[in-house]
């Protein structure tokens, strides 16, 4: 056996979107990060080992941008034929681009050292090759959606369903529980011309007839999530025996669908089956607050707002696929968006623990809103970007300021509802012929400059001014209806595509007093968010767009300098 020790400044558990965006935010910002993931590949919950689509804040203009915005369209740009393992491929290559992160696959943390509610190191085994590998590090980031470091450090968390009275909530039971939402193995089915048998294999569940399936949605197009189990055992503990429950219900579901009435399954294959559940709900830390119901309905309108979510409160029964009384789940009405504060993701007790994901600091009930990946990935970017702040001031992480936060997080192209994000002095003070690339709005129909090809935006100052930075917000279609990738494949897939009204080529050119001109050219763009690091002394600069990827007007948010 052999022992690595690593000495760094921030230390993510989970490679999932929540850890991911953490751990890409940090290093980003100069952070020496290191992150640990028990998988040989990102995504957790969005990886091909599960494969659930990334879904997020319902609503025209909600969708989540920053980190995975911008790895959604990544996805669309090199995996054009939608293949998962190419998706590995492309969250791989956002952690390899980081020169500040270090990625230890394969790697599962069993145990951590903590004196006086602070964390010193943790410590993972990496299976394949043998190796220990300890982790010392100034602050930790547990986005490992099952909270793992919560029992190894002392941590304070939840676990269930809080009664009704605890909160005041009126979604929970009258009497607290261990009781969670289950989890889900998926699996994934392809058109062919031709018909395609299928044998189920001797372990599957038989279901003869659609009433042996009562209120599923068994159909196609549908991606299963239905097939639940595990809410009434230990979801942590028991993940082997879900999965083995799961497998037997997939199977037996399609041999239904192909075997058993007329399905229009003819066609269809089973090309891909998961055998590692996707998890909906284990341990919460507890933080400096704790989001409830009656903060969700209410909009979560909290001074220190950092992310949203905005999913409905989609409360699934622990029993599951076995929940014969209606569907499966509860839709309890919710704002979209609603605001989560900074204190529901560092811990109450272990003063340099953050969390990300599934496992911040809310209720049951409020979980059932905040839980979707692209709320996850929008809390991990916050908290890497809050670790950035806090390496920077030398200072503990309930002590940085979330004014700071806020603004840093709003200039990386998070949205937080309800906090305006301030325009540049620089572009304030000059005279531009299009006054709404500075309005600060990167969203909503009305905050859109639209002009067709040749037209261009240009600023210009009474005398020369130094520019180092150039700041594009693009339109990448925040209400396209489909997300990161397909939940099956028919025939002829024509849906998942980089947005038509993304710029894809465009010009810069500034000009100094005697006329002298400073070019920046891009070509095929797909990116929404851009910036251009420059050293340029001009009196005027102009950005002139191209071409897009099929619509005919030019569509720009935000052109901005500093």
């Amino acid at each position: 056996m052999k022992t690595k020790t690593y000495d760094t400044e921030l230390c993510v558990i989970g490679g999932g979107m929540a850890g991911l965006c953490c751990a890409i935010a940090a290093a980003r910002r100069g952070v020496k990060t290191v992150i640990i993931q028990d998988r040989a590949v990102f995504g957790g919950n969005a990886s091909e080992e599960i494969r659930m689509w990334i879904c997020g804040a319902h609503g025209n203009d909600n969708r989540e941008t920053g980190i995975i915005e911008e790895i959604f369209l990544e996805n669309f740009y090199y995996n054009k034929n939608l293949k998962y393992p190419l998706w590995s491929g492309v969250l791989y290559g956002k952690a390899m681009a980081e020169e500040n992160l270090t990625m230890l696959l394969n790697s599962s943390c069993l145990d951590a050292k903590a004196e006086n509610g602070e964390i010193k190191s943790v410590k993972a085994w990496q299976s394949n090759a043998e190796t220990y590998h300890i982790v010392n590090a100034k602050y930790f980031a547990d986005c490992s959606g099952d909270s793992v470091l919560s029992t190894l450090t002392g941590a304070n968390y939840f676990y269930g369903r809080e009664a009704k009275k605890d909160y005041n909530e009126t979604i929970p039971p009258d009497v607290a529980d261990k009781k969670t939402m289950g989890m889900s193995c998926i699996f994934q089915i392809r058109e062919r011309e031709e018909k395609v048998p299928f044998i189920a294999p001797p372990f599957a569940y038989r279901y003869e007839t659609d009433a042996d399936l009562p209120f599923k949605d068994h159909y196609i197009g549908s991606n299963f999530w239905w097939i639940e189990v595990g809410g009434e055992w230990d979801c942590i503990h028991d993940t082997d025996r879900c999965r083995e429950e799961c497998l037997k219900i997939c199977y037996g579901v399609w041999d239904h669908m192909k075997n058993r009435g007329d399905h229009k399954a003819d066609n269809w294959e089973m090309e891909w089956i998961g055998f590692l559940p996707g998890k909906r709900e284990s341990r919460r830390y507890k933080g400096k607050y704790v989001v409830t119901q009656n903060d969700v309905e209410a909009g979560g309108r909290f001074e220190d707002v950092i992310a949203y979510a905005g999913w409905t409160m989609d409360d699934h029964f622990p029993q599951g696929f076995y929940y014969t009384a209606g569907h499966p789940s509860i839709y309890h009405k919710a704002p979209s968006p609603w605001g989560i504060p900074y204190r529901a993701i560092i811990s109450d007790n272990v003063k340099n623990l953050g969390f990300a994901g599934r496992n911040i600091s809310v209720t049951h009930a409020a979980l059932s809103s905040s839980r979707v990946m692209a709320t996850c990935a929008v809390l991990g970017q916050a908290l890497g970007t809050a670790v950035s702040i806090a390496v920077k001031n030398d200072t503990p992480l309930d002590k940085i300021s979330v004014k700071e936060l806020q603004n840093a997080l709003l200039e990386d192209d998070c949205y937080i509802p309800y906090v305006k994000r301030e325009v540049p002095a620089l572009t304030k003070k000059a005279v531009c012929n299009a006054e709404i690339v500075r309005n600060g709005e990167e969203r909503k129909e009305e905050n859109l400059w639209i002009g067709k090809k040749g037209d261009y935006i240009e600023y210009e100052w009474d005398t020369e001014e130094k520019i180092k930075e150039i700041r594009l917000v693009f339109d990448s279609d925040m209400n396209r209806d489909y997300d990161n990738m397909p939940c099956y494949y028919p025939l002829k897939e024509t849906k998942f595509h980089l947005p038509e009204t993304l710029v894809k080529d465009y010009v810069i050119e500034g000009e100094k007093e005697n006329g002298e001109k400073v070019k920046l050219e891009v070509k095929d763009n797909y990116l929404r968010f851009v910036r251009h690091k420059v050293e340029w002394k001009v009196k005027k600069i102009r950005l002139t767009p191209l071409a897009t990827f099929g619509a005919e007007s030019m569509r720009v948010f935000d052109f901005e300098v500093k």
